[in-house]
């Protein structure tokens, strides 16, 4: 097709230059408050991207009105985690883009892709694609496909992607860039948006209308439940003796702390939190029970297997909320999913209220309150008590009688608990942190705890807590309503916490140059364990015998049980840029974290963790969880596992 004729309403821009100019007028606007919706763009560049996209964002960085700010990465992966926790943080109302070159750059998207999608949270990926007009063919880093010319390795996103296009001729950019858009603002269908990008169609002028770059606001929608789904779940809440509400990450993202709060108070329903949920009630809220499933608190498993009423708020049932089927155990037991997608409103063969977390809320309290419906007293004394005795537990794990000891994992944790205020986030996703975190852990924000925990992703920490910090620091207003940052603001913003066992480092320090750069205040937390001791725990208790899970030199056998290798993280840290504080005692320990959390720039705290004792470590499992064990085995412990196994999958139970 040929360009359109020049005229007063068309402005003649690379279509790499347009997609910048187009993405810097827009905003979300939810309950009266609009920002903008991409706020920055991480970007590596090679030859996929930098004459495109990297030339449209060195004209859009300059002057104060339609910024396009710049975030230089070192790892794509890192860049989309980093681009996530800054999504999250800002209630999924304000975003990132992400830009990389074709090839490994571009395929190096898909882990942080399906990270993002599986969260539900927004970020916009720009990879660069290979040559639309094929004037050579293959071009470096093109995967040539003997079926169908026409693919990518960026297809290898559209499984993890909410919306895919590829952008082969200038106007085609002009749906697809307000498709993405109304998919990034759409609480219910929102994660990784993907617009793959051809090279050479990148940096090809055209004739683009004005319209196209007009402001435009993209309201985010507050659905409020049908009448008859209302009904429906008035009459359940009020037929219950024993309700439990299960809050999920949909209670954070709809802002419905306040209205679930509320709601927990006027009714007395105890309130269990998943991963992403917890948060949602401060620790110290008489209804918060605790998090649930196989990283629960005992408190909030026991009632789930009594329950009569679940009512999940947000939530998506994963195989850890439910103990892969295990844990919902009275034989009548119903569901009633308050979620904003049909999706999930409708599992577990739940009565489905499909509608915003608040405004559900909202709907539903004002339903109960003129029928005076209030849970049984002794039913509050019940569990009320039982989380008194789960915090002694608590304190028990928490507990440091010996300030010369080397510190548990779980004593870290207490430390920290003791050190923090509400203005404190803490992000963590993988190894055993998240089950202790779950577990033991006083939330006492609504924002405080940031485990990712639906792709637990190892890696996602540090880059992630940068995102954080963009969003919460003095770059930017914190939270929902906030203006969104510019990023590159150090300096006097809320505490950052990363929480990164061994196993987590080595796969991806790199992004803490990043924070070096940016004079970002990041505190990270290295607990040296010497392998993954996660994995080697859940190996053990299946048979694996911790194959393959710990750091050690390899023995005469051919094993790895010899000497710990001769790894010095800390060294590593510091020779990235950061200032590290080395912990051997527990003593130690408490004074370094006094001190990182004042800092003013980058700051480790490294420490070598011991091995919890029968006082200090973390409680064992509430709850199962499925890992299938092997079938036919020789070996003995292989064999007792799975007597274990077969005993508890026999519990397991489909919900219909």
């Amino acid at each position: 097709m040929p360009p359109r004729p020049p005229s007063s309403r068309t402005r003649r821009l690379t279509t790499a230059q347009a997609l910048v100019a187009f993405l810097a007028r827009q905003h979300t606007v939810r309950d009266g408050r609009r920002q903008r919706l991409i706020s920055a763009t991480w970007g590596i560049f090679g030859h996929g991207n930098v004459a495109g996209i990297g030339q449209a964002l060195v004209e859009a960085g300059g002057g104060t009105t339609h910024r396009m700010p710049y975030l230089q990465g070192r790892n794509e992966q890192a860049m989309v985690h980093a681009a996530v926790g800054y999504a999250r943080q800002s209630g999924r109302l304000s975003a990132h883009a992400v830009t990389t070159s074709i090839g490994p750059g571009a395929t190096n998207l898909v882990t942080g892709a399906a990270l993002a999608t599986i969260n539900r949270l927004p970020v916009l990926l720009l990879p660069g694609d290979t040559f639309a007009t094929r004037p050579a063919d293959p071009v470096l880093q093109q995967l040539e496909v003997p079926y169908a010319g026409d693919v990518s390795v960026n297809d290898c996103l559209r499984p993890v992607s909410r919306y895919f296009d590829r952008i082969t001729r200038p106007q085609a950019l002009i749906p697809a860039a307000l498709q993405a858009m109304r998919t990034l603002a759409d609480p219910a269908e929102t994660g990784a948006v993907t617009l793959a990008l051809p090279q050479d169609v990148q940096a090809e002028a055209y004739d683009w209308p004005e319209e196209f770059f007009a402001e435009r606001d993209w309201h985010v929608r507050r659905p409020a439940p049908d009448a008859h789904e209302l009904e429906a779940a008035v009459r359940a809440v009020r037929s219950a003796r024993r309700p439990l509400i299960v809050a999920g990450g949909g209670v954070r993202h709809s802002a419905a702390e306040e209205t679930l709060a509320a709601f927990a108070a006027a009714t007395r329903i105890p309130v269990a939190s998943t991963q992403a949920g917890k948060g949602a009630l401060r620790h110290d809220h008489p209804a918060d029970v605790g998090g649930i499933g196989h990283t629960g608190t005992a408190t909030a498993d026991d009632l789930a297997r009594t329950a009569d009423l679940v009512i999940g708020v947000g939530t998506r049932y994963s195989d850890f909320t439910t103990a892969s089927g295990t844990l919902f155990a009275d034989p009548a037991v119903r569901f009633l999913n308050l979620n904003i997608t049909a999706f999930d409103a409708h599992k577990l063969a739940a009565l489905p209220l499909v509608a915003d977390a608040r405004t559900g809320l909202e709907a539903l309290s004002e339903a109960l309150a003129g029928r005076r419906y209030r849970v049984d007293p002794a039913y509050e004394t019940e569990y009320t008590g039982a989380k008194e005795a789960w915090e002694e537990r608590v304190d028990a794990s928490f507990a440091t009688p010996d300030p010369d000891a080397r510190p548990t994992q779980t004593q870290v944790l207490g430390l920290l608990d003791a050190l923090v205020t509400e203005d404190d986030i803490l992000v963590n996703a993988a190894g055993s942190l998240p089950g202790d975190l779950h577990k033991l852990w006083r939330t006492r924000s609504r924002d405080q705890y940031h485990v990712e925990y639906g792709y637990s992703c190892m890696g996602y920490e540090i880059p992630a807590a940068i995102g954080v910090l963009l969003a919460a620091g003095p770059g930017g207003k914190d939270g929902p309503g906030g203006e969104g940052g510019d990023g590159g603001e150090g300096g006097d913003g809320r505490p950052v916490w990363a929480l990164v066992g061994d196993g987590t480092y080595l796969m991806n320090p790199t992004e803490i140059v990043t924070a070096v750069q940016e004079n970002l205040p990041l505190r990270l937390v290295v607990l040296q364990n010497h392998g993954y001791a996660s994995i080697g725990g859940l190996s053990e208790s299946v048979g694996g015998e911790r194959f393959g899970t710990a750091y050690r030199r390899r023995d005469a056998e051919g094993g790895f049980t010899g000497a710990p290798l001769p790894v010095d993280l800390a060294a590593n840290a510091a020779s990235l840029g950061m200032r590290v504080l080395r912990a051997a005692t527990v003593g130690d320990l408490r004074e370094a974290l006094a001190e990182a959390r004042v800092a003013d720039g980058p700051t480790c705290v490294y420490v070598e963790t011991e091995t919890p004792d029968t006082v200090s470590g973390p409680p064992p499992a509430q709850a199962w969880w499925d890992v299938p064990v092997a079938e036919t085995a020789r070996r003995p412990a292989a064999v007792k596992a799975r007597e274990e196994y077969d005993r508890q999958a026999a519990a397991r139970r489909r919900h219909l």
